[in-house]
């Protein structure tokens, strides 16, 4: 059982990030997932391609619920994802690495939550850390000793997706304290937090967003530096993987929901 899972967004699909990687099926009350799992380096880990492995998913009609569900079923407790971002930043320029710690959530239409009410009950989830600090401390330990340019913090913006953001949208996105903006990481960090699973979030800038960039905005451009950068995107993640201690309880992911969750899953 994979107690490490990494979930590869743009550009990150291949399950031969892993060793010998064996395709599952997990069946969960949200739908059926497909996961690679396998080793690294004497450890199982999962991989969740989140797009599928021929990024056929766009944002907005990924199954997020299942995705969490799934891997808490596999036993999953760790969780690192990636995510390519449009800067909104000066400072953090396109080939840079950013280790978010907050979020501002401008999606519409995704079930955001395990928790509807009914047998479930009424659940409100501190979100004061909404990425786990000590994996997060492993991503940038990660990159710094790699020597790869990473800043610390960021906050994303998530939007709905699948079209760009206007350059009125950007400026709103600034004023609010906006670092980056993608349209994956939410709900994905929140269910993983309600599914008691620690998450950390490594943003690859990709390009500058609209009315910060001098050209119109395109997918290929995207796909092309996650690409440039793919090797050492790789080597950050497993290094990251390798210091991760699976057998940690985390005081601030591991129990974030008071009291037993019903049905055995994230609900």
């Amino acid at each position: 059982m994979p107690a490490i899972a990494v979930i590869g967004g743009t550009g990150v699909y291949d399950p031969h990030l892993l060793e010998d990687p064996r395709e599952e099926r997990v069946s969960t009350a949200y739908g059926e997932i497909k996961v690679f799992c396998g080793q690294w380096r004497g450890k199982e880990v999962a991989f969740l391609p989140r797009h599928g492995t021929a990024h056929s998913v766009p944002p907005h009609r990924i199954n997020y619920r299942a995705n969490l569900a799934g891997l808490k079923k596999l036993g999953v407790r760790f969780i690192l994802a990636t995510a390519a971002v449009g800067s909104l930043n000066p400072q953090m320029k396109p080939g840079e690495f950013v280790v978010l710690d907050q979020f501002l959530d401008f999606t519409r239409q995704r079930p955001s939550t395990f928790f509807d009410g009914g047998p479930e009950g009424v659940v409100h989830v501190d979100f004061t850390q909404p990425y786990c600090p000590d994996l997060r401390d492993l991503l940038v330990r990660a990159a710094r000793t790699l020597r790869f340019p990473v800043h610390e913090r960021g906050t994303y913006v998530c939007t709905e997706g699948p079209r760009f953001e206007t350059p009125a949208e950007i400026k709103m996105f600034q004023h609010l304290g906006g670092d980056l903006v993608g349209m994956t990481g939410v709900p994905e960090v929140v269910l993983a937090r309600e599914a008691e699973i620690c998450y950390a979030s490594v943003a690859l800038v990709t390009n500058f967003a609209a009315g910060i960039a001098p050209y119109r905005l395109s997918h290929e451009e995207v796909v092309a530096m996650m690409k440039a950068k793919e090797k050492e995107l790789r080597q950050l993640l497993w290094q990251a993987v390798y210091w991760i201690d699976a057998t940690r309880v985390c005081p601030i992911c591991h129990r974030a929901v008071a009291g037993p969750v019903t049905g055995g899953e994230p609900k």
